[in-house]
């Protein structure tokens, strides 16, 4: 019998740990973080659950993943729909593009009149995409629900503890952007932040994920108001949780252009949070020693795929293989020069 220590306790080391004790493994699973569950990158993020990404690989975890999320159902999974406007002759060709690839690989993304959208101005649309089983969830809950059902299962959570000070004969590393510290892996934190508004009148309650193709500006509803993000126009490399007030600012003026009823509209709080990126924006999922296998490094990309993953890595470690294909996820690719960068990291 073998010991297996997670570290991390965000959505990616919640799911490994719910999967490898659903699995039914002889094994002693413990789930260990420095602080305590979702604390992390996961309890600070924008909550999407999407399909439309543009390399196959990243496509087919989230297929399963939305699956798994679909299952969870409401309150922690609202199947509300990723919508995708463009404004350009080039914004439209680009989706599409993405809208060919992504029906060969199983998405149904179809073409959709975004004037359906109570509230959303749309005069300067010319295109527009919607996948209507992608959705929106609440991070913190969807993990702390997946650490109660692991320990359900036989599965240990050790939180205010370093994984690296356990016994162990297998240690996950999934640690978010702090995982180079416990394995050499290439990633890097990129400070990214999110702002929640006060309450939208009148807001309804079937408002879909809505992204400006060409701009990145996105938002979705959360309780009563919204949550704003956008890819920030100066990569913010660094551990500082900071929040950027002029990009504050920024965002409420592109809401009131989108959505005129927000117009005016005060912030309730804004926050940021690191993403752990990679070189090509893709995840490092393998054995990278003996004994330490690494699930990090999503790019922003961790939770909508955390369900996937988890299946994945706890298949690959409690049985040597996996019915998911992780051959592009391993390490080894940045020295062997066959990284297949994302396109649409958000």
């Amino acid at each position: 019998m073998a010991r297996i220590v997670v570290a991390g306790a965000g959505a990616i080391g919640a799911s490994i740990a719910y999967h490898l004790a659903s699995r039914g493994t002889d094994d002693e699973v413990i789930l260990c973080d420095r602080a305590e569950v979702a604390s992390g990158a996961t309890g600070k993020a924008m909550g999407g659950v999407r399909q439309q990404f543009t390399t196959e690989p990243e496509v087919r975890l989230a297929q399963a993943s939305v699956r798994f999320f679909a299952g969870l159902g409401a309150p922690l999974f609202e199947q509300i729909g990723y919508v995708f406007l463009a404004t350009t002759d080039a914004g439209v060709a680009e989706l599409e593009d993405r809208r060919r690839r992504q029906l060969a690989l199983g998405v149904p993304v179809e073409d959709f009149d975004p004037s359906a959208v109570t509230g959303l101005r749309t005069e300067d649309v010319a295109g527009a995409l919607i996948c209507r089983e992608d959705g929106v969830a609440d991070p913190t809950a969807v993990t702390r629900h997946l650490v109660e059902e692991a320990t359900v299962r036989g599965a240990q959570l050790v939180e205010g503890t370093d994984a690296r000070d356990l016994d162990r004969d297998v240690l996950v590393v999934a640690c978010g952007a702090a995982s180079p510290e416990l394995v050499d892996v290439p990633i890097r934190p990129l400070v990214r932040q999110l702002v929640d508004t006060e309450p939208v009148p009148d807001l309804p309650r079937d408002l879909p994920m809505t992204i400006e193709a060409e701009t990145s500006f996105h938002f979705r509803q959360v309780g009563e108001g919204l949550r704003l993000a956008m890819v920030e126009p100066e990569s913010r490399w660094g551990a500082g949780e900071v929040v950027d007030e002029a990009l504050v600012d920024d965002w409420l003026e592109r809401l009131a252009h989108r959505y005129p009823p927000a117009a005016g509209i005060g912030v309730a709080r804004a926050w940021a949070g690191l993403y752990d990126m990679t070189p090509d924006a893709h995840p490092i999922i393998g054995w990278v020693g003996e004994g330490v296998y690494a699930a990090c490094g999503f790019s922003g990309h961790g939770f909508m795929q955390s369900p996937a993953v988890g299946a994945a890595v706890a298949e690959e470690i409690l049985e040597g293989e996996t019915s998911f294909d992780l051959t592009p996820y391993r390490a080894d690719r940045f020295t062997e020069g066959t990284v297949f960068p994302e396109e649409l990291v958000l």
